[in-house]
């Protein structure tokens, strides 16, 4: 047999999630929004601390794409952009509630 035929099937769903939500910010870009209530790009930025401006940016365009975040561009001076959860972020919630109470719990050490 070869090498191919001889591989473990991939689970299709974890290794979607991966890419999706694989970068390195998304969980707690999507922890603030969500459970802390913050949706402006420069209280994201100072929550987080470490993230670089153009890494927040690009993290945010890919969750927008793919289909957890809407961009609210109110085209005001100076610029006023917000974010919110869709339907499919909002159904994403309770993974984020049990993942920080699993946290809270097993990684207090770390």
């Amino acid at each position: 047999m070869r090498k191919t035929e001889l591989a473990i099937e991939r689970c299709k769903t974890m290794s979607t999630l991966q890419k999706i939500l694989g970068g390195k910010w998304k969980i707690e870009i999507l922890y603030y929004i969500a459970i802390r209530d913050i949706h402006r790009f420069g209280e994201l930025r100072r929550h987080i601390g470490e993230i670089t401006e153009s890494s927040l940016t690009k993290q945010l365009r890919e969750l927008e794409a793919d289909g957890f975040l809407i961009r609210h561009d109110y085209h005001e001076v100076p610029p006023r952009v917000e974010y919110t959860l869709t339907e499919l972020g909002k159904s994403f919630i309770s993974v984020l509630n049990y993942m920080k109470s699993w946290g809270d719990e097993n990684l207090q050490d770390k």
